[in-house]
């Protein structure tokens, strides 16, 4: 039964990520066209925001914390995984890129491949360092 419950938190774990994408997007956007925002600042706004929806999502959803859990140091952890798992992401898309230059032409494929590599590092930090106090599955 684990592997059932691992593969139902991971599909939970994807759909918030596409919440939060949604959300950075929205927010990324709305601060650049409407707002007059530059990209840079607009991008570390709408990042927090996303971090902070998909934490507490995450939190009441995928992994089902105790209550006795500190807030303030899960969402640190979480941030801190979060942040690590960008820099992977855009490690794996330019190492793709170096490697495979034809890619420049399909930037979606070396998107995709950090975006992958980022997601596996993000669920298993969040499921055994950032959400460490769950529930009994």
């Amino acid at each position: 039964m684990p592997e059932r419950s691992a593969h139902s938190m991971l599909s939970k774990f994807i759909g918030i990520g596409s919440i939060g994408f949604l959300i950075d997007a929205s927010i990324l956007t709305l601060l650049v066209n409407a707002g007059g925002m530059g990209v840079v600042k607009a991008r570390a706004i709408s990042f927090a925001f996303a971090v902070t929806a998909t934490w507490y999502l995450n939190r009441k959803w995928t992994f089902t914390v105790s209550e006795r859990a500190s807030k303030g140091s899960e969402y640190a952890r979480y941030l801190a995984v979060q942040t690590i798992g960008a820099a992977i992401n855009l490690a794996v898309y330019l190492v793709v890129l170096h490697i495979y230059p034809v890619l420049a032409g399909i930037p979606v494929i070396p998107l995709a491949m950090g975006s992958a590599v980022a997601l596996a590092f993000n669920f298993i930090a969040s499921r055994y360092w950032v959400f460490k106090e769950r529930l009994p599955e």
